[in-house]
């Protein structure tokens, strides 16, 4: 395969009136991707809140909404979020219903991640806290904050990954975004290599930044056990 892609004619006269357009969707990628992000992770600590609640019903609702969440399809959701639920209020933002709706899936899996950093905090620290006098919020700021931070930041990292490459979905609602530009430029030039070898280095020039700033947060969080 690499061969095949090495060995190639490239033509990118083809494909240079559509540069702009690719410039575009990449900053609109890098737009919606990190607006999710920001509140994909506000989503997921509330879920996460609501899945540790002392209260059932808090417990159970947030549960089904998780559960419902990862077991459907993104592309499912955003063309119900849209062609249903956004319609039906009249909410005509594609950016903005796209955004609304990757940060709900993404927001779902985070709270999963942070859920297990939570839990897998042992019962002793707990008892430790209360036992100096710490208050349940003390507690959490204190003493399972920071050693939470440090255990969910690998899988966090990989889940804004994915969200990013996620977003690439959003052309079936019509938001400009770089894959749909890139398939745009494929579909009237037929110069398939030109057209989506730009999207795979444009996609790592967004995920890769995010892997290097979790292992640099992973290393400044790092603690002696």
């Amino acid at each position: 395969m690499l061969w095949v892609v090495l060995s190639h004619e490239y033509d990118w006269a083809a494909i240079q009136p559509y540069a702009a357009n690719l410039r575009a969707g990449w900053w609109t990628t890098l737009l919606i991707s990190l607006a999710a992000m920001g509140l994909s992770a506000a989503i997921g600590v509330m879920l996460t809140a609501g899945q540790l609640s002392p209260h059932k019903l808090s417990r159970f609702l947030t549960r089904v909404y998780v559960e419902f969440i990862r077991g459907t399809p993104l592309l499912t959701q955003i063309l119900i979020g849209y062609y249903l639920i956004a319609d039906y209020v009249n909410w005509d933002s594609r950016f903005g219903v796209g955004l609304v709706i990757l940060s709900c899936f993404s927001g779902a899996y985070l709270s999963e991640i942070f859920r297990g950093g939570v839990e897998s905090i042992p019962r002793s620290q707990w008892n430790s806290a209360r036992a100096i006098g710490l208050t349940e919020s003390q507690t959490y700021r204190c003493v399972v904050v920071p050693q939470v931070v440090q255990r969910v930041l690998p899988a966090t990292a990989g889940q804004f990954a994915n969200l990013i490459k996620d977003s690439s979905l959003l052309f079936v609602i019509s938001v400009h975004e770089f894959t749909m530009q890139a398939r745009e430029a494929n579909a009237n030039t037929y110069a398939t290599f030109e057209a989506y070898l730009p999207l795979i280095v444009g996609y790592l020039l967004l995920t890769f930044p995010i892997s290097i700033l979790s292992r640099h947060l992973e290393n400044r969080y790092r603690y002696e056990h």
